[in-house]
């Protein structure tokens, strides 16, 4: 049996500082902003919604990752069967560290960063440059794994809180003026639609599918620490997170209260990364919009990290003999070619998918956080996975781009998906059927007393 090794203060701290500069990058910066804007004097049910489904949910992500002993993804959704359990390992890595969230944080810093300071023409050539720029550090910083700690927990996360801190007492404390115009209360008839947006526009900050990813690099940094006991090491990686996530949810208030109270000197921007860097420059000129870029690379670079380095440990322990260090160099490639496409296009063809992948992580995070109650029950896994994927593939269908929303099929299974779905049209409808096929399911097992079988215990904890 593995001897108990606790925590020090310092080494919570560390790893918890690991963990958010992991989760705090291109989405958690722009996402917040914009849906501030969207929603007016309607942020604080807003901020609301979006909190559950990005703070609350990623927490819980966490948590089941710590509660059912779980070394990753795959292992909390083996019960669902290895087939599945490996499609969602390879679709969610592949649209964390591959073709969204990894290739947003170049662009997204890039938006930011460099774009305001060039002119038009040479847009595509240096984003082409910085992109190569960004990749090359990602993969210079996460190659040796023993450093990744070091180089987030350590290095960067602290100058970015710092540079997050110096944003905020100018814009809240030394200019604050615009807050006064900003409710309390939201705007009559506004409050649920605001609630439902912020529920539904947490999905793009991805946090939920990085939780589940994440859990990997965490438990690998607990490992270097000596935390060899599955049980000791589970509740530490609760602890990190409710830490995390707490600190996450304070800054994403802060943003959407400075996306909102933008209204009354700009209008509405088309992305949050060129809101941010108006509201930066309104407060503080072009100095503040060069500390804005600052932080947005350093944030950027340290999810960029993490999204990179969660993949190649998962995939490579998936697939050994290709390992960590292929993996790694593949995906750093791949993101690279793909951020050269810019960010409107990726945030256009990101929803479809992530509206696919989001109810399916739903339910494994909550079948995750009932394991002391249902077990590790195939037919409980099976049956709620297979209820939620029937609104999880019409959830794609509807927020296909337009080049394929207009064709007639598409049209056809919308409006009947709209008519039939109990709330299709807001996004929800996964809901009543993640329900339905968990609950159902529970109660049969219950009825059948079906029994648990061993085999189906996770595998690779250590």
């Amino acid at each position: 049996m593995d001897k108990k090794i606790y925590l020090t203060r310092k080494q919570y701290i560390i790893t918890a500082s690991l963990l958010f500069g992991m989760f705090f990058g291109a989405g958690n910066l722009i996402f917040p902003i914009h849906l501030g804007q969207m929603a007016g004097q309607n942020w604080l049910p807003a901020a609301i919604g979006f909190l559950v489904s990005a703070i609350c949910l990623p927490l819980l992500s966490i948590l089941s990752i710590s509660m059912t002993e779980s070394s990753s993804m795959y292992d909390l959704a083996l019960p669902s069967g290895k087939l599945f359990a490996l499609a969602f390992l390879i679709l969610t890595h592949a649209s964390l560290g591959l073709l969204i969230a990894s290739p947003r944080t170049a662009t997204v810093t890039f938006s930011m960063g460099i774009q305001p300071f060039i002119p038009k023409s040479w847009t595509q050539m240096s984003l082409l440059i910085f992109s190569l720029l960004f990749f090359g550090a990602t993969l210079l910083l996460a190659y040796n794994q023993n450093n990744i700690t070091r180089n987030v927990g350590k290095i960067l996360n602290p100058i970015l809180v710092l540079l997050l801190a110096f944003l905020f007492f100018v814009a809240f404390f030394l200019k604050g003026a615009d807050m006064r115009s900003m409710s309390f209360l939201p705007a009559a008839g506004k409050g649920t639609g605001s609630l439902i947006n912020g529920f539904l526009q947490g999905y793009n900050t991805m946090d939920a599918l990085a939780g589940l990813g994440f859990g990997v690099t965490v438990v690998t940094a607990l490992k270097l620490f000596g935390q060899k006991d599955n049980r000791q090491r589970s509740k530490s990686v609760a602890w990190i997170g409710a830490l995390t996530m707490g600190f996450e949810a304070l800054i994403y208030i802060f943003l959407i209260a400075l996306g909102a109270s933008s209204l009354g000197y700009t209008k509405l921007s088309a992305n949050g990364g060129t809101a941010f860097t108006t509201i930066m420059q309104h407060y503080t000129g072009m100095a503040g919009a060069s500390i804005l870029a600052a932080l947005t690379l350093i944030a950027c670079l340290t999810t960029s990290i993490g999204l990179i380095t969660s993949l190649s440990q998962d995939w490579g322990r998936r697939f050994p003999k290709i390992g960590y260090h292929r993996f790694l160099i593949f995906a750093t490639l791949v993101s690279f070619s793909i951020a050269n496409f810019g960010l409107d296009q990726i945030i256009l063809y990101s929803s479809p998918l992530l509206s696919f992948l989001y109810p399916l992580a739903i339910a494994l995070i909550i079948l995750g956080i009932m394991r002391p109650l249902i077990g590790r029950r195939q037919m409980i896994y099976k049956t709620t996975i297979a209820f939620t994927m029937i609104p999880a593939i019409l959830d794609l269908i509807h927020n296909l781009p337009p080049i394929f929303a207009n064709t007639a099929l598409i049209s056809a299974i919308n409006t009947w998906a709209g008519n039939h779905i109990p709330l299709y049209s807001i996004g929800l409808d996964f809901f009543p059927f993640m329900l339905i096929g968990l609950l159902g399911s529970w109660a049969i097992s219950k009825f059948t007393k079906e029994s648990l079988p061993e085999s189906e215990s996770s595998t690779n904890n250590n």
